[in-house]
């Protein structure tokens, strides 16, 4: 399974516990919980993220940035977006890759 697969199915997994409760759902919790305690868990595994590259460890770093993910795909459920949207965003920003800031201002500019 490649990267978009395993966020797709994750997010999927994700939708479906907002809409159908489980007994014991660590997701369905944060869903209960509402938008503060999903964000509180974004910032923490964001801050997380950031302890773990800065020990220089990359077995906790990916541990973090997947705790992270997942609870980014939480918030994005909540907030109603879809993973297409996010794909879509940064389909446009890769086609920026190579493009020098400065000349990217001047167009703006003109």
């Amino acid at each position: 399974m490649n990267n978009t697969e395993i966020l797709s199915v994750l997010f999927e997994v994700v939708k479906d516990r907002k809409e159908n409760l489980v007994e014991g759902s660590y997701t369905n919790y944060l869903f209960e919980k509402g938008l503060d305690k999903i964000l509180k868990k974004v910032g923490e595994e964001s801050t997380e993220v950031i302890v773990a590259a800065k020990n220089n460890d990359n077995n906790e770093l990916v541990n973090e940035i997947c705790d992270l993910t997942y609870h980014i795909l939480i918030l994005m459920a909540e907030q109603g977006l879809e993973l297409d949207k996010v794909r879509e965003e940064l389909e446009k920003r890769r086609e920026k890759i190579g493009n020098k800031k400065q000349e990217r201002k001047e167009i703006k500019n003109i």
